[in-house]
């Protein structure tokens, strides 16, 4: 066997990108040939991989899976760094299987270490390296949530993907009777509750009640410091300030918008009126909304030299 020396190892891990052990690795099963070690590499779905690794990665999209049955559903994010990947068959076919899979997970940590639906050989982890060597760019399982309706619950699970996977919606809507929850108002009600929370990008909670009390406090202590109230009686500034608050925390809450299809009316009241025409009590019970990258901090590059480091990389 050829001698693989820390010159060689070197050279293959500029030229893929690959981990120093698995390039000598590599090197030790192809004789010391630098170009089968690579090939070698690429099959194995790690070359490229670890170079990539360390970019940001804050395109790709959010998806949704949710069986027929609508009693669970799931919300992912899985990120890339160009919207040009975030475009490819592959990346997107693997968003959609691990929303799939993620209906039999707890977690980002579990998810990762199943195997990959589509080739039970490999975990999620190995076949996500696989893809990063194929197209040469960081891509990562975020996040993603799962609601399921707990046990003798009626409802649904409903979901809303907004301006092509930017924006996803995750809600849950329960009511009482197996009936209501096949009727299609019922239905209706929960897609469109999806699409409100879309639309509302300022709401945290369904209703004032689930705000915390430290919430509450914080806006009552921004309010009573404000100047136009400096020279108030304390009994008309507790008067002013109460108002301003009970606004403030409807503006943060999803019953108390006015329902995007008819301004006429809030969401509260289009609740109340569904559980009116299907003869049950009816209840958003629970919402999450992700925005693709939000949170992430994006690097800024500029384009010439982008070019000119690849040029310089060859």
């Amino acid at each position: 066997m050829a001698e693989i020396s820390a010159k060689l190892v070197q050279e293959l891990r500029q030229k893929t990108g690959a981990g120093m052990m698995d390039c000598k690795k590599a090197l030790k099963e192809n004789d010391g040939d630098i170009e089968k070690a690579s090939e070698w590499l690429r099959q194995k779905g790690i070359a490229k991989a670890d170079k990539a690794a360390g970019r940001v990665a804050a395109e790709g999209l959010v998806d949704t899976y949710i069986p027929a049955d609508g009693q669970v559903g799931v919300l992912v994010e899985v990120n890339c760094q160009t919207d040009f990947v975030a475009r490819n068959e592959d990346f997107k076919a693997l968003v959609q299987n691990l929303a799939k899979q993620a209906v039999d997970a707890d977690n980002v940590e579990d998810l990762l270490k199943q195997p990959y639906i589509d080739n039970q050989s490999i975990t999620v982890t190995e076949y996500i390296t696989q893809l990063v060597s194929k197209l040469g760019e960081n891509i990562q399982l975020r996040r993603f949530a799962k609601f399921a309706l707990p046990a003798a619950t009626q409802g649904k699970v409903e979901s809303y993907i907004h301006t092509g996977g930017r924006v996803g919606v995750l809600v849950e809507v329960d009511c009482e009777k197996e009936s209501a929850a096949a009727n299609e108002e019922f239905q209706a009600l929960a897609r469109n509750v999806a699409m409100q929370v879309a639309a509302c990008p300022n709401v945290e909670y369904v209703n004032v009640s689930e705000i915390p009390g430290e919430i509450v406090q914080k806006e009552k202590d921004i309010e009573m410091g404000r100047d136009d109230l400096a020279n108030k009686p304390d009994n008309i500034k507790e008067k002013i300030v109460q108002g301003r608050i009970d606004k403030r925390l409807k503006e943060m809450t999803l019953v108390d918008q006015p329902y995007i299809r008819d301004q006429s009316v809030t969401v509260e009241e289009l609740v109340k009126q569904t559980s009116s025409k299907v003869g049950d009590t009816v209840l958003v019970k629970r919402f999450t909304r992700y925005v693709l990258g939000e949170g992430i901090e994006k690097e800024e590059s500029n384009f010439a030299d982008e070019v000119a480091a690849q040029i310089g990389a060859k």
